[in-house]
């Protein structure tokens, strides 16, 4: 099934340009409610799994054992800016782990906050690893290995006990087979997942409705998905997406992007999980996208929408910084029942 139009770009009232997409909308039972576009379409997660990936850092006992607070934890789970508040606590988890920041195999990219970056520039010193956006996850799968005894110079290789376990733990939420599961690179240079989005929608309504992992799992997802929404701005940082949805939702729902335009949301009040996906990777559509399904699902406010209406309705800025046009998101999802038994 072919992406629909999803978002149109319009510059002095006409329509410049378009993005088309795809969106699952899955209950906690594993039914597909609402779609648009192909809601089984193939898909790299990329970053929006981190959640799911931060799983066996807890379950492990790992986190505990090297005192993961709930900002920790979040930051385990995060896209982050490169913030000072983001660095100096990988840093420290770093140290209370007796690991090496050297040990990080991430590798390093301008840090998603400008004024970070003119800091480091001024100031003479060089790029880390510490500053990727990945830096938080590469720690806890670090501090995992460290705690079992695995080795820390290959945690990163899909052969490693850290990689085999979170691929398992990725196979059991979306309920898909594990030897199905595509494996490739990502941009940080861990396994990366390809799924069906509906089942990427699925693992996250388990993380909202996690009852049914049994004690130990339920455990480690709510403190996962607690920590996230007490603590967005570890999970993106200032002005992110991630950070101001979670706190415009207050504990209500957890959302992570991934690159490529992935967006995956998991509701804890009616167990619902979203996943979207742009079929052009474009990180401009995405946002705009993902509150328009909100709203249709009627699972945000008006005051709500309101809040991200800097996301859901960004304008076009030239050099001069006039307004000369917006980003319009323009589409209506389509109750798969209703498509299944039409009236």
């Amino acid at each position: 099934m072919a992406s629909v139009k999803m978002i149109e770009v319009v510059r002095g009232g006409r329509i410049e340009s378009t993005h088309s997409g795809h969106v699952a909308v899955v209950n906690a039972e594993g039914e597909l409610l609402y779609s648009l576009g192909d809601p089984f379409r193939p898909t790299f997660a990329r970053s929006s799994v981190k959640p799911i990936q931060a799983i066996p850092l807890l379950e492990s006992g790992a986190a505990e054992a090297f005192g993961y607070d709930e900002a920790d934890i979040a930051l385990s789970c995060s896209s982050h800016s490169g913030e000072a508040q983001h660095t100096d606590r990988v840093h420290a988890i770093l140290k209370r782990a007796g690991i090496q920041e050297e040990a990080l195999q991430c590798g390093t990219h301008i840090p998603r906050s400008h004024d970070t970056y003119k800091e480091l520039i001024l100031a003479g010193k060089e790029l880390t690893p510490l500053y990727s956006n990945c830096s938080g996850k590469h720690t806890g799968m670090l501090a995992t290995a460290k705690f079992l005894g695995e080795p820390l110079e290959s945690y990163f290789l899909p052969e490693h006990p850290v990689q085999k376990r979170i691929k398992r733990v990725m196979s059991e939420l979306a309920d898909f087979p594990e030897d199905q599961i595509g494996i490739a690179v990502d941009g940080c240079g861990v396994p990366v997942f390809e799924l069906p989005l509906e089942r990427l929608a699925f693992a996250f309504a388990r993380l909202a409705k996690p009852e049914a992992l049994g004690p130990k799992r339920q455990k480690a997802v709510e403190r996962i998905t607690s920590a996230m929404m007490k603590h967005p701005e570890m999970v993106g940082g200032t002005g992110r997406f991630c950070t101001d949805f979670m706190k415009t939702t207050r504990g209500r729902m957890f959302g992570k992007a991934g690159a490529e335009s992935v967006y995956c949301i998991g509701d804890r009040e009616t167990g619902l999980g979203i996943a979207l996906k742009m079929e052009d990777g474009s990180p401009r559509a995405i946002h705009p996208a993902t509150v328009e399904v909100l709203k249709q699902l009627n699972l945000l406010t008006e005051s709500q929408v309101e809040e991200l209406m800097h996301h859901y309705r960004p304008e076009l800025k030239n050099a001069r910084k006039e307004t000369v046009g917006e980003i319009v998101a323009s589409f209506a999802l389509q109750n798969v029942k209703t498509l299944i038994n039409p009236a």
